[in-house]
C-alpha cells in the first residue's frame, strides 16, 4: 500500500477556493494542495503569476464542510482528503494536447516538414494532435502567425514521446525508400541538445521570476505585519 500523500485534482485552482472562501491558514492550504505556502500567499495577496479559477473541493467530494470546519477551528488540524480525486484517462479520439502546450503545435509540426519531408501530413496529424489544414498552411507559409513559427523538435516540447517520433519517421523513410542517414541523425541530435538548453534556460528564468515574486509576497506581508502592529518602517 502506497504511502504517497494525495493532493486534489487541481491543486492550484483548489486552494485559490480555499483562500477566497475558508478561513483556513496558509499552512493548512499548502499542505492540502502540496503546494509551497508562499505560492498560497501570493494568491491570497493577488501577486501570482497566473491567475486561477478557483475549483470547489466540496462540490468535487476531496473535502466537506465539517471538516474545513475542524481546520478553521483549529490553525495546527492538518486537513484530511475525503475521497481522492479520480484520473480520468481517454482511450479514442485525437491526440489531447494541454492547453499550455497548444501554443508550440506550430513550431513543431515546422520541425517535422523542415526535417522529415517524407512523414505525411496525416501522419504528422496523428502525432501532434492537428489538422490537415494547419500542417499545409505552415507548409505554404500562409498561416496567420507564420512570422513567429520557430522549428523545434516537438519531442523536447513535449508534444509526443521519442520513441513516438523514432517510430512514425521508420514507417515513412521505409515506405519513401530512404535510407538511415548518419550525418543526418547527428544534426538534427545537434539540433535537438541545442533546443534543449535554451529551453532550460527559459525554465531557470522563470523558476528566478517566481523566486523573486515570492520573497516580494513575502517582504511585503512582513512589513503589512509591522504596519498592523504599529510600528514604524521609517
Amino acid at each position: 500500500m502506497s504511502n504517497q500523500p494525495t493532493y486534489p485534482l487541481m491543486p492550484h485552482a483548489t486552494a485559490s477556493w480555499l483562500v477566497d472562501n475558508t478561513a483556513l491558514t496558509f499552512e493548512q492550504i499548502a499542505e492540502f494542495c502540496g503546494l509551497h505556502i508562499l505560492e498560497v500567499q501570493a494568491m491570497a495577496d493577488d501577486l501570482a503569476g497566473q491567475k486561477y479559477t478557483g475549483r470547489d473541493p466540496i462540490h468535487s467530494g476531496e473535502l466537506n464542510q465539517a471538516e474545513i470546519d475542524k481546520g478553521q477551528a483549529n490553525p495546527d488540524y492538518k486537513l484530511k482528503m475525503q475521497r481522492a480525486p479520480i484520473s480520468v484517462s481517454r482511450t479514442k479520439g485525437p491526440r489531447y494536447t494541454p492547453v499550455s502546450k497548444r501554443q508550440d503545435k506550430p513550431d513543431g509540426i515546422a520541425w517535422i516538414l523542415r526535417n522529415h519531408p517524407e512523414v505525411s501530413d496525416a501522419q504528422i496529424g496523428k502525432l501532434i494532435g492537428t489538422t490537415r489544414t494547419t500542417i499545409a498552411a505552415i507548409r505554404d507559409r500562409s498561416h496567420w502567425n507564420i512570422g513567429n513559427i520557430n522549428p523545434k523538435d516537438p519531442v523536447t516540447l513535449g508534444l509526443c514521446s521519442q520513441r513516438e517520433l523514432d517510430s512514425l519517421v521508420a514507417k515513412a523513410a521505409k515506405k519513401a525508400g530512404i535510407e538511415d542517414n548518419g550525418e543526418a541523425a547527428l544534426r538534427l541530435g545537434t539540433d535537438r541538445e541545442a533546443l534543449i538548453e535554451e529551453l532550460r534556460a527559459e525554465r531557470q528564468a522563470s523558476a528566478k521570476a517566481a523566486s523573486e515574486a515570492a520573497q516580494e509576497a513575502e517582504a511585503a506581508a512582513w512589513l503589512a505585519a509591522r504596519r498592523a502592529e504599529g510600528i514604524s518602517d521609517s
